[in-house]
Formats: C-alpha cells, sequence, structure tokens
C-alpha cells in the first residue's frame, strides 16, 4: 500500500473547474453528468462545494429516469469534508441524506452526524465520496513516479451511510480517447466487491490525465449486461493547461 505525504496546499485543481461527460453504452448515448468546483460560503465559513450531477437522456430518461446529484463542501485548509449531501432520484426510488463532519473537536477521531443514522465516531481523516477524489488528485497523484504498477492506495469515505474504503489499484500509463479527443493518462482499477453487478474485482476503471491537473477524464463499468462508458466532451477552469489532441 502506498501513503502519500500530503502538503496541505492545492495546486491540482481550484474552483470555477467545471467538466462534462457523457455516459455512453456502446454507440448509445444514455445520460450526461458534470463534476465542477465553487467558491461558496457555509455557516459563515468560507468552503469549496463541490456538485456531482448525472442524469438520464433520450430513449433511457424515459424507460428508467434518473438523477443523482451528489455534493460536498470541503475545507479548503484541510481538503477534508464539513458536509456531504445524497439526493438520489432513480425511477421510483429517492433518497436524501446530509451528513456533516467534525474533524476538530476530537484529536483522535471525527464525529460524523447524519439526518438518517444519527452520530458515528471514526478515524479522523475520513473524506466522503467526492472529497475524496479530489484529495487524490492533490495529496496522492502529485507523487505518481513513486506509486509501482499493482500498488494499492486506499482512502477511507463515509458513504451511503457507512464506512466505504476507496481503494484505487494502479495501471501505468496509457493513451485513452474521450469524446474531448485523445490523451495520456494515468490508469486506476477501484477494487470493487464481485456479486450483483460486478464479476471481478477489476471491473471498474478510471483514467486521470497525465499532467499536473489529474482531472478525470474517463470511466468504464464493466457489469453483467456490458460495458458502460463515461468520456469528457468538455472542460474549463483548470489549474494548468491540459495535452489533449482534437479529433
Amino acid at each position: 500500500m502506498f501513503l502519500a505525504q500530503g502538503t496541505g496546499q492545492v495546486t491540482a485543481y481550484k474552483p470555477g473547474e467545471r467538466v462534462s461527460y457523457l455516459v455512453h453504452y456502446g454507440v448509445v448515448t444514455g445520460g450526461t453528468a458534470s463534476l465542477e468546483i465553487k467558491k461558496e460560503t457555509l455557516n459563515g465559513k468560507d468552503v469549496w462545494h463541490s456538485v456531482l450531477v448525472g442524469r438520464t437522456t433520450g430513449f433511457a430518461d424515459a424507460v428508467f429516469k434518473v438523477v443523482d446529484i451528489y455534493e460536498s463542501y470541503i475545507d479548503p485548509k484541510t481538503e477534508l469534508p464539513v458536509l456531504s449531501v445524497r439526493n438520489i432520484s432513480e425511477g421510483r426510488y429517492r433518497r436524501y441524506n446530509e451528513v456533516t463532519f467534525d474533524h476538530k473537536t476530537r484529536k483522535d477521531s471525527a464525529i460524523l452526524s447524519s439526518d438518517l443514522t444519527g452520530i458515528h465516531i471514526t478515524q479522523q481523516g475520513i473524506h466522503d465520496i467526492l472529497s475524496c477524489f479530489y484529495w487524490y488528485r492533490n495529496r496522492i497523484f502529485p507523487d505518481i513516479d513513486k506509486i509501482k504498477k499493482g500498488e494499492t492506495i486506499t482512502v477511507l469515505t463515509w458513504f451511503t451511510d457507512e464506512l466505504y474504503p476507496i481503494k484505487m489499484r494502479y495501471m501505468g500509463t496509457e493513451e485513452v480517447r474521450t469524446k474531448a479527443g485523445k490523451l495520456r493518462c494515468h490508469k486506476f482499477n477501484p477494487v470493487t466487491e464481485t456479486g450483483r453487478l460486478f464479476k471481478s474485482e477489476e471491473d471498474v476503471s478510471f483514467w486521470f490525465s497525465d499532467d499536473k491537473n489529474f482531472l478525470p477524464v474517463k470511466i468504464r463499468f464493466d457489469i453483467f449486461v456490458g460495458s458502460f462508458m463515461v468520456d469528457m466532451v468538455d472542460y474549463e477552469g483548470l489549474v494548468y493547461p491540459i495535452d489533449i489532441k482534437k479529433k
């Protein structure tokens, strides 16, 4: 397992960054997604507010309408979440959950307060599902040259009101094609649980740009019914130029 030594200085991303994606199954487009981060104020304190929105479009929207929204309010000094929001609408299923994170009251642990399940005591430095990936980009990926192929990096998160470790196995670099063009990327395979959706632990792949942004540009989900792709189509507000080859 690789352990990164973070500096506490944010350099890989900044407020104003916004990325747009298409979700497709083969040549059929089934949805869109967007990920952005912006400056806001929460309870009188400056925070960085990240929002991920995924929704179905076209025929998929008519058959099974999905609008999933994840929000993370992040302390820009620590890059840890102070409030997490999960707002799920999938067909007739609805789920809304807010979790506040207290990283300061206790020196040896964090206090989480969920509007659904009450108070939870967890280890210090816990993330939510969104802040986790910003942490990877800024605290871990800058040391990518020290990570060996096949090595696994773990960050503990709180997701769906339970502890959920995000384990990312480094698979090396490769050039990938997205809807926005081709670019060189670092590939990671999150270690997934086998069973209802996934046949193996490596049925999900993430690609992050091979530059100082470490921008998430492509995701592949291999499930029992086939492969779903999430491809970047547009981006703005990046800290550094991105070396992308247009079609």
